[in-house]
């Protein structure tokens, strides 16, 4: 069975809703890899934080992900749905059912793919009309399918903690928010 979990992260990601994530995932004892598609080692966020990258888009295969996570920020959404190989990856992951979560602008790429055809899905506000045969809705965070979408960084937590019930089950993301004294949504 896959394991692992990536991020995709490309110059001017929103930081908050990356690293936020990142962590509660790994607080959570899941594989989580921060991947850029770009071919250097370093991306930097919106806000000019520079974070150090596990992998490039091309050490990752369908055949590993367990899920795929996109932050939000721009121009970071536009600099990953302009790569070939996040669609493909993206793609891949639909078709074999695994989990594809997003966070504020980037829901957006699932919904110019044709991806959220009659599903419920949230963004951040003036995102919704790229949530193309989706039904949005102004829920902060939402599952629906193999989908998970957020509104904006304020719900990072919640996000990441949606995401590690989707995979790990109720128990342990209440552990995970146990433990950092966070009361869920």
């Amino acid at each position: 069975m896959p394991k692992n979990i990536y991020v995709f992260l490309a110059e001017g990601f929103e930081e908050t809703e990356a690293i936020g994530t990142i962590d509660l995932l790994r607080r959570a004892g899941l594989p989580t890899h921060i991947v850029t598609i770009e071919d250097v080692p370093h991306v930097t966020g919106a806000h000019g934080i520079a974070v150090q990258a596990d992998l490039s888009i091309r050490e990752v295969y369908s055949a590993d992900v367990r899920a795929l996570v996109l932050p939000g920020g721009l121009p970071g959404v536009t600099n990953l749905d302009s790569s070939p190989r996040l669609h493909e990856l993206i793609h891949d992951a639909v078709g074999d059912g695994k989990l594809l979560a997003a966070i504020c602008a980037a829901p957006s790429i699932y919904g110019r793919l044709g991806l959220l055809q009659g599903k419920e899905a949230t963004a951040y506000p003036g995102f919704e009309t790229q949530l193309q045969g989706a039904k949005p809705t102004a829920s902060p965070v939402v599952r629906s399918g193999n989908f998970i979408t957020a509104k904006s960084a304020a719900y990072t937590f919640d996000f990441a903690l949606a995401i590690i019930e989707a995979l790990e089950g109720k128990a342990k993301a209440d552990e995970v928010a146990s433990a950092i004294i966070y009361q869920r949504h």
